[in-house]
C-alpha cells in the first residue's frame, strides 16, 4: 500500500472467490489532537476488537502485522480453516466493516475503503 500525502485511514480489504483474505489499515485520520482523534480511535477498536473476537469466538489466532508508531495494520485471514470456522471468522470480518463503513459515511473526509477483488 503506498504512503499517504495527506491525513487519511486508508482501509483495503481483498477478497478472493467471496471471502476476504485480507485486510489492510493504513494512515492517521488527524480529526482531532494526538490522543483525543475519535475517527482513528473508533477504526482502531473496531479493527482490533473484530481480531479479537475471531481469536475469542473462534479460536483462530489471525496473522497481523503492525506499524511501530501505530497508523498500520494489516491482518491475513488463513485459507486452510475448516468450512465451519471460516463462516464463523469471515461473518465476524464482514461485521467489522459494516462498522468501518458507517464511520467513513460519517467521516468521508478521513476515511476510504477499496475492496480488491482477486
Amino acid at each position: 500500500m503506498k504512503k499517504l500525502t495527506h491525513s487519511m485511514v486508508e482501509i483495503q480489504v481483498e477478497r478472493s472467490s467471496n471471502r476476504i483474505t485480507s485486510f489492510t489499515l493504513n494512515g492517521h485520520a488527524d480529526a482531532g489532537p494526538y490522543g483525543y482523534d475519535l475517527v482513528c480511535a473508533a477504526v482502531s477498536a473496531v479493527s482490533i476488537g473484530a481480531i479479537n473476537a475471531v481469536f475469542t469466538l473462534c479460536n483462530v489466532e489471525l496473522p497481523t502485522e503492525t506499524g511501530k508508531e501505530g497508523g498500520f495494520l494489516r491482518c491475513v485471514v488463513p485459507n486452510n480453516l475448516p468450512k465451519e470456522t471460516d463462516e464463523k471468522v469471515q461473518l465476524l470480518i464482514e461485521g467489522m466493516l459494516v462498522s468501518l463503513d458507517a464511520i467513513a459515511q460519517e467521516y468521508s473526509e478521513h476515511i476510504t475503503i477499496q475492496e480488491v477483488f482477486k
